[in-house]
């Protein structure tokens, strides 16, 4: 998951500039984590601990304001008493990757990706979205190619996947909701060559940056097994000790190349 948080912070830069290249400068000190990092890590915490998902994304969120929540969210952070509030956002696609990596079924993944999402993003679209994400994760970590991967995820949320990210690129705008997003963040891994080259062009399509490049890159991670090194020292040199402390005990459980696992 932490391709996903490195996404997050690469991306945050660019979030509404409205950037249509990949020629950038990949990071620099003016990068920082925002709440897709934040939220990333309350999954993993959960799912750690088995806890509530509710739970954990308040205590993350409230130990860390201001990192660009949604304004619903923003309230339901706040204010225990509100429940799910049937939200469509990208939000539930975000922050999802932990349960890609932990759970070792299709039908774990679904469960638990819907599980994640409902607390907030109780839409169908929302619901839809983080699913798709999280089964993106997981075949891409069991080592699934990427036909098997774009004909999963077409056939199972109906996403139109055919298109490539330089087709997206052109008509495209910032968009924060899963149907609108999502589909073309998992167009931008597919098309890529490296985890580097997935979150340059979901950055490049010149919408909700800092997201689609965390859901690019998260998938990016799981599929081409691993970051360059100096991307996640970076990376990690902006974040504080508790993300970096869920972080690693999540990596050291769930996230082994080496673990036998069954895809179906």
């Amino acid at each position: 998951m932490f391709g996903a948080i490195a996404g997050d912070v690469i991306g945050s830069v660019f979030e509404g500039s409205g950037l249509k290249t990949t020629e950038f400068r990949l990071l620099s000190s003016a990068n920082f984590y925002t709440d897709d990092t934040v939220l990333t890590a309350a999954v993993a915490a959960a799912i750690l601990d088995q806890g509530d998902y509710a739970h954990f994304l308040r205590k993350f969120g409230r130990r860390h304001p201001g990192r660009g929540y949604g304004g619903n969210f923003h309230q339901w952070l706040s204010d225990e008493s509100i429940g799910p509030y049937n939200s469509w956002g990208n939000g539930s696609a975000m922050r999802v990757s932990p349960v890609g990596w932990a759970f070792d079924s299709v039908e774990e993944v679904l469960i638990e990706a819907k599980r994640s999402a409902d607390v907030t993003h109780n839409h169908p679209e929302g619901v839809r979205g983080a699913q798709a994400v999280a089964l993106s994760v997981y075949f891409a970590r069991c080592g699934a190619e990427k036909l098997e991967i774009r004909q999963e995820i077409t056939a199972r949320f109906g996403y139109d996947l055919t298109r490539t990210a330089d087709e997206v690129r052109s008509g495209y705008s910032f968009d924060v909701s899963c149907q609108g997003s999502v589909p073309e963040s998992i167009i931008c891994f597919l098309d890529s060559d490296s985890f580097e080259s997935a979150v340059r062009l979901a950055i490049s399509l010149g919408g909700d940056a800092d997201t689609m490049a965390c859901i690019a890159g998260g998938i990016a991670e799981a599929y081409y097994r691993a970051l360059p090194e100096s991307v996640e020292l970076s990376v990690r040199k902006l974040l504080t000790s508790d993300l970096l402390e869920v972080i690693d005990r999540f990596r050291d459980k769930y996230c082994s190349t080496s673990k036998k696992l069954a895809r179906l």
